[in-house]
């Protein structure tokens, strides 16, 4: 099974839908808590979900339960914490919420996960893919 991850920022899209084309991508899932309020007008859920089937023929979930709550992310990015303060809570939620159980046929193969920063390094998606590769046999995560 490979999930890709892909961030929107820093991105045309051109660029953006390019990428997913080329990887095959079959659907992208939205896992951003706000997810209509993005600076980039292609990257709001009615129009990405649109354009997405539109210029690509790919589809479109929304899964905010793989999003961090708002706390987490106020205590990130408002409070300024700490990148691995925020893995430690966002972690323990994926855990807590139970994703790799309930989600359990929600992720296909060629899916790919979708928030708003430009690299994973410090993105969540990845976090969320690598919650689900330590769950799942055989999952094979592509950033785009």
């Amino acid at each position: 099974m490979k999930i890709f991850t892909i961030g929107f920022t820093k991105k045309s899209a051109e660029e953006f839908f390019t990428r997913l084309q080329k990887a095959g991508v079959r659907r992208v899932v939205d896992v951003r808590l706000n997810n209509t309020s993005q600076i980039a007008g292609f990257a709001k859920a009615r129009d990405l979900e649109f354009f997405l089937q539109a210029v690509a023929g790919i589809g479109y979930r929304h899964l905010p339960e793989l999003a961090p709550t708002q706390d987490i992310l106020d205590g990130f990015l408002k409070a300024k914490g700490t990148w691995s303060e925020y893995v430690r809570q966002f972690t323990a939620l994926l855990q807590t919420r139970q994703v790799a159980q309930t989600l359990s046929g929600a992720i296909r193969d060629g899916d790919c996960l979708l928030c708003s920063e430009d690299t994973p390094e410090h993105c969540h998606r990845r976090l969320v893919a690598e919650h689900l590769q330590e769950h799942w046999p055989a999952v094979e995560i592509v950033h785009l």
